[in-house]
């Protein structure tokens, strides 16, 4: 919490330039996607520095090359998706909470990255949002979304139960899954730790469509999970 406020407090004077800048992109026609990502990479990087976090990526070369494909990560906090764009070169967006995507900058953030509002409580209208996630994967968009929709304080590098609704995205888009595994990410903002800290990112083989095309998705869920759970135990040891 406390490096939140910090970084906030060393990048207010130009906050109202980048929010500024950010409007422009958004508003642009016609919408560029590699211009908007590349100054989404520039405000991360920001973030960052200012914050003393470092990161280290890991699994790169398992990114598909082509096509679209869906990334789910684990969720320790607020630098996760962040974490994901430092070190994933080619354009992605992302889904979000409805309820905290309207907050100053972070509303900038999702309209910047054409990215989803999903909101968790109205399964009616989160249909439609899938359906529109499904169709944008299969047509070639890479997208964030956290399988476990939260986090909590006390959650850290601890998993929980994933949710199987949004791998309806990969059976209906026939797209890979890319399992990515956050650790250490908690301790950058949801944290009260101020000394610099660093945190991992690891893309993880795809889990392409041969693979779950007879799987239900409550069985892709664990799947998923699973395959993330173990990299953890690897990598906590």
């Amino acid at each position: 919490m406390w490096r939140l406020v910090y970084v906030v407090g060393r990048n207010l004077y130009r906050l109202p330039g980048i929010i500024g800048h950010m409007r422009k992109l958004i508003a642009k026609e016609p919408y560029s996607e590699k211009e908007n990502y590349a100054y989404l990479k520039w405000i991360t990087d920001e973030i960052l520095r200012t914050g003393h976090i470092r990161l280290e990526g890991h699994g790169m070369e398992h990114l598909p090359q082509e096509g679209g494909y869906l990334m789910c990560p684990n969720h320790q906090g607020k630098l996760d998706a962040y974490a994901i764009v430092a070190m994933h070169d080619n354009t992605c967006t992302a889904v979000m909470d409805e309820a905290k995507s309207y907050t100053i900058f972070i509303r900038e953030i999702i309209d910047m990255m054409r990215g989803k509002r999903l909101e968790l409580n109205n399964p009616r209208k989160a249909v439609g949002v899938i359906k529109a996630i499904t169709e944008e994967v299969a047509a070639g968009r890479r997208y964030i979304l956290f399988p476990e929709s939260g986090y909590t304080k006390e959650k850290k590098n601890s998993l929980i139960p994933f949710k199987a609704g949004c791998f309806k995205i990969s059976v209906n888009s026939k797209m890979p899954i890319v399992p990515v595994v956050l650790v250490d990410t908690y301790k950058a903002f949801n944290s009260l730790q101020l000394t610099p800290v660093t945190a991992q990112v690891h893309f993880l083989p795809p889990i392409y469509y041969e693979e779950f095309k007879d799987l239900k998705t409550v069985e892709i869920a664990s799947l998923v999970q699973t395959r993330i759970q173990q990299k953890l135990d690897e990598l906590l040891v």
